[in-house]
């Protein structure tokens, strides 16, 4: 049945047909009583009179009218005319989330936002009893007020359950389909909903990991070329990593996601609300959840980065002690070289051997999968470590022939010389740097939010080691290294947006701080700490038995790239003195140049560029700049015209992005420990 304009079911006239919605057809039409516009869903004929549709269709009016949440979909009314059910619901303007994705994946802020609207929508449909059961893409309206939830038309009503002692009266719901009975959608179906069981809550969190995982990636889940590949891939296999696939997106999503589809429903989130306080506490912890893919992005481009090795930096740390307590000591030797990269591998970051013979490179292959890349400084060639997939952050055993390295979920150890991967113990999201001495304890930072903790190489429980001190703020512990002895380490202390290096110890809850606005660092034979500054590295003497600096800190590379305001710089250090970093970016020169490639005219004055937004009206240039002195990426517009630069910003700032009308600016800031997205309106630059 197909309703023509002009059409009037009681007080509600047909505008135009909007399309099928589920088990149902909509129309946009106008409630001449309170003269708005609305969405109305009819059955058609041929399946309002089977009892079974029609008791399923009350059913949704029944479910969406028990619910009053901003992000679901409001029901104004319901009626029968002429032989039509229907349904007089919300009208809303925008774009479902289905014809979204046919652009592709959204942005990370998008995804964390709408992540969370839908899941709280859940969580008030879930905490009224209902279960969707047909949550997909094609049920999400995206609307200027955020996504609504839509289509309750397989809407499943639980009964009502005891709560905290108090007697409910249960309403038993007679189910509406037999036993082996699918409904849904099938790519967003949980494994127990194909096998025909009963859906409950986590249901629907199933579904919701798949529709987190299309928003972030752009792909589906689970494909397959027929119904029963499909199928088979929901029941065995797992997604690729949204990581992989998306280089921003923080590896604490990647948890979130993996475990909303977890095959087992008792492995899930348990809840709608577990998942939406793991999206918030993502949103909210801003970049430090996503320390590992910032790193990535940011830093791993083989067009933006070459790799510089100095090799017999031990010969030069030696050979400067000798210098500074003795005159007549000879000027140290420096050897530079460089080497390339793995072909079509973005590289994170080098992390060289204790016994500097080897050099580790995670990143991620042309295939979006993450892997270690390991060199032998006397090789030509690389080779990839089989059972690495989704390693961040790894660090060497003593010996050198070990690796240990996170996933989402686990610490994970594997031997380079071959041999498969072993699990070590679960970890936190977002772990940030680990140690390993030579009696075989492993010390790491687990997670944003929490303390450090430590746990045998050979596995087991990890256990805490050093509480996050509440009463400095202090809100992450990363990047720990042990000393000499294994029993104190250093690591960076988080308090808001300082970065302070401190020396911890397992035998003692508290820590001293050794170094104020310092970056990790390293302990190097025979007594020297290596860590950076401004854009430059630097190496102090360090007496290890009485945990205090000496002397001066002396410059032993400059411009060195940095991961981000609080990782460090992109260096690692060997116990034998091989120190491999990464330059950082040189001086450049902006310029306009033609379609042919030729340049025309220089572009303002030469800067530490790091990323650039021209506005649509081509009269703006919205920069990040480096500043060494603060060591900070501050925000500038240039006006081109006059070629003149203002600062915008002087916070830790990326991703500028002008508007369409060029009137208007966003842009990410790094404030307190977190990032956020702020908006200027009507840009005029601050004058300096």
């Amino acid at each position: 049945m197909s309703l023509a304009p002009s059409t009037r079911l009681g007080p509600y006239e047909i505008l135009s047909a909007l399309g099928a919605g589920g088990m149902g057809e909509v129309y946009k039409a106008r409630d001449t009583r309170l003269d708005r516009t609305v969405a109305i869903k009819i059955l058609p004929e041929h399946i309002s009179s089977m009892p079974q549709a029609r008791e399923r269709f009350e059913r949704e009016a029944r479910a969406v009218s028990s619910l009053n949440h901003p992000h679901i979909c409001t029901l104004h009314d319901i009626g029968h005319q002429d032989g039509i059910d229907y349904l007089v619901m919300e009208y809303l303007e925008g774009e479902t989330l289905a014809q979204r994705l046919k652009k592709g994946a959204l942005p990370l802020d998008q995804v964390l936002r709408h992540a969370i609207e839908i899941a709280d929508a859940l969580d008030t449909a879930h905490r009224h009893n209902v279960i969707h059961r047909d949550l997909k893409p094609g049920n999400i309206m995206l609307t200027k007020s955020g996504a609504k939830l839509l289509d309750f038309g397989l809407a499943k009503v639980r009964a009502a359950e005891a709560v905290a002692g108090v007697s409910m009266l249960a309403t038993e719901t007679t189910p509406l389909t037999g036993a082996g009975t699918i409904l849904g959608t099938l790519q967003y179906m949980a494994p127990e909903q194909l096998e025909g069981k009963d859906a409950d809550t986590r249901t629907d969190i199933f579904a919701l990991g798949a529709v987190i995982y299309e928003l972030a990636t752009g792909r589906k889940a689970f494909e397959g070329r027929s119904q029963a590949s499909l199928i088979s891939a929901i029941m065995t296999s797992e997604p690729q990593p949204i990581s992989a696939l998306q280089n921003m997106a923080p590896p604490a999503l990647d948890h979130v996601v993996r475990t909303c589809m977890a095959k087992d429903p008792d492995a899930r989130w348990q809840t709608a609300h577990d998942v939406l306080v793991e999206l918030k506490w993502i949103g909210e912890a801003g970049s430090p959840v996503g320390i590992a893919a910032s790193v990535v992005t940011k830093w791993s481009t083989r067009e933006r980065i070459s790799w510089g090795l100095v090799a017999g930096l031990s010969v030069a740390l030696a050979a400067f002690a000798a210098f500074h307590f003795s005159p007549r000591s000879p000027e140290p030797h420096t050897v530079r070289l460089q080497f390339p990269l793995p072909d079509k591998v973005r590289i994170d970051y080098p992390v060289i051997s204790p016994d500097g013979q080897r050099v580790l490179l995670p990143g991620v292959g042309s295939d979006g999968t993450r892997h270690l890349w390991l060199r032998s400084l006397d090789s030509l060639t690389y080779q990839v470590l089989p059972g690495t997939e989704e390693a961040y952050f790894p660090f060497w055993s003593p010996d050198s022939e070990s690796v240990a390295f996170f996933t989402s979920t686990k610490l994970k150890r594997i031997k380079v010389a071959g041999g498969p991967a072993e699990t070590i113990c679960n970890v936190g999201s977002a772990n940030v740097g680990g140690t390993w001495n030579r009696e075989g304890v492993i010390l790491f930072s687990d997670s944003y939010g929490r303390g450090m903790r430590r746990v045998s190489a050979s596995g087991g429980e990890s256990r805490p080691v050093i509480e996050l001190n509440k009463s400095r703020h202090e809100t992450a512990q990363t990047f720990p290294q042990f000393l000499p002895d294994g029993r104190h380490f250093l690591y960076l202390s988080e308090e808001g947006a300082n970065h302070d290096l401190y020396v911890g110890s397992l035998d003692a809850k508290d820590a001293h701080v050794l170094i104020r606005g310092g970056s990790p660092a390293t302990y190097v034979p025979p007594g020297f700490l290596v860590y950076g500054s401004q854009g430059r590295l630097f190496t102090r003497r360090f007496d290890a038995g009485n945990l205090r600096l000496t002397g001066d800190a002396v410059q032993i590379a400059e411009n060195v790239a940095r991961m981000t305001s609080v990782t460090g710089y992109l260096a690692s250090v060997s116990q034998s003195g091989v120190l491999v970093y990464s330059p950082g970016v040189g001086r450049i020169q902006l310029a306009w140049h033609n379609r042919d490639g030729i340049r025309q005219a220089a572009l303002g004055e030469p800067g530490l560029y790091e990323e650039l937004d021209l506005s649509p009206d081509e009269k703006r240039l919205a920069v990040i700049r480096r500043n060494l002195a603060e060591d900070t990426s501050e925000l500038w517009i240039l006006e081109i015209p006059t070629g003149v630069f203002s600062r915008l910003s002087s916070r830790n700032t990326t991703e500028p992005h002008w508007s369409p009308d060029s009137r208007e600016l966003v842009f990410s800031a790094h404030e307190q420990g977190k990032a956020d997205v702020y908006r200027r309106l009507q840009v005029e630059p601050i004058k300096h």
